[in-house]
């Protein structure tokens, strides 16, 4: 059995679209002429994000700087204490992603970014990570983002991929992957978040195709949308106490 080999640096741009049912459809039928699912076919992803105790990463992504930052544990699936997990560093720059990742045990990812304690063997992309928690000083579990994804690659060109997102929700509560996937809603059940991203030019057939079915570009940060839904409860709340 061949080994399964984990991309560590992406560099790539990634472009976001809000499509309805009927979109969706279309759009996914149509794409599958010339992508194929990809060997995980449907999957759930479960990702713990890192802030500061007053947000700053994610307030300072959400002004829409030309340059912002994330840290976060991803898993595929409710992972156990040995299961795989990615830490993962993302960075954009002027509408590029550079992403730096490494993958441990789930339960040594949770320790590494909760308490500091780095698995041995991390190499230049550990050594990142250290760099990047030593200089926000007091990053703590925020909130968890969970949905559904089925993600295609081209047939020909498998630097090409699109994911396509549903049954999006999040918690800021019980902050540990393991415990399971139950969260608020955050997207309308109805609606699909897909990313394209590419690594060059977006081929012809793939323009045309957004273009018949009126699909356009949007920014949909789910950290980001979570992160305003749970300050406006904060404020309902707020005003409630004090009537």
């Amino acid at each position: 059995m061949s080994k399964t080999i984990y991309q560590g640096v992406f560099k790539r741009y990634e472009k976001k679209y809000l499509l309805n049912q009927n979109q969706y459809q279309n759009f996914y039928k149509k794409v599958l002429e010339h992508m194929e699912v990809d060997c995980y076919g449907k999957t759930t992803i479960c990702s713990l994000y890192y802030d500061t105790p007053d947000f700053r990463l994610i307030r300072n992504s959400i002004d829409k700087p030309v340059y912002k930052e994330k840290i976060r544990i991803r898993c595929y699936g409710i992972p156990s204490k040995d299961s795989l997990a990615f830490v993962e560093l993302k960075r954009k720059f002027k509408g590029e992603v550079y992403k730096r990742r490494v993958n441990v045990p789930y339960n040594k990812a949770y320790q590494w970014l909760t308490n500091r304690e780095e698995p041995k063997g991390m190499g230049q992309i550990g050594s990142e990570i250290n760099w990047f928690l030593d200089f926000y000083k007091n990053l703590i579990p925020s909130c968890i983002i969970l949905y559904d994804r089925i993600a295609l690659v081209g047939k020909d060109d498998k630097s090409l991929r699109i994911t396509f997102d549903e049954n999006i929700r999040y918690r800021d509560t019980n902050l540990d992957i393991s415990n399971g996937d139950e969260g608020n809603i955050l997207l309308d059940r109805n609606m699909h978040l897909i990313e394209i991203k590419i690594q060059g030019a977006m081929p012809l057939w793939l323009t045309k195709t957004l273009s018949e079915n009126r699909i356009y570009p949007t920014s949909f940060s789910k950290y980001g949308n979570a992160y305003i839904k749970l300050f406006n409860n904060k404020i309902k709340k707020d005003v409630t106490k004090g009537a």
